[in-house]
C-alpha cells in the first residue's frame, strides 16, 4: 500500500520511499524515513495535496509524491 491510500486518521509505517534523485532527497531530509510513522490528517477535496504528520510537524505532499511512498497500515 502507498501513503496517498491512507484515509484521513489512518496511521501508517513507511516500508520504502520509491522516489529517486533530489525528490528522495528533499523527503529525507524533511523527515521522511524508512521505520517512521506517519498520519493522514487531512486530504483536498480534489486530492491533491495530502496532509500528513511526522516526527510531530504537518507536512503537504502531491498525491504523485505520496504514491512513490510505501507504507504498512499500523492504526
Amino acid at each position: 500500500m502507498n501513503l496517498a491510500k491512507l484515509k484521513p486518521g489512518e496511521k501508517g509505517r513507511i516500508t520504502a520511499i520509491g522516489a529517486i534523485g533530489p525528490l528522495k532527497r528533499r523527503l529525507m531530509d524533511m523527515g521522511v524515513l524508512v521505520g517512521e510513522e506517519v498520519k493522514v490528517v487531512k486530504v483536498a477535496p480534489l486530492g491533491d495535496p495530502i496532509e500528513v504528520l511526522v516526527k510531530s510537524y504537518n507536512l503537504s505532499l502531491r498525491k504523485k509524491e505520496a504514491e512513490g511512498i510505501a507504507v504498512e497500515v499500523t492504526g
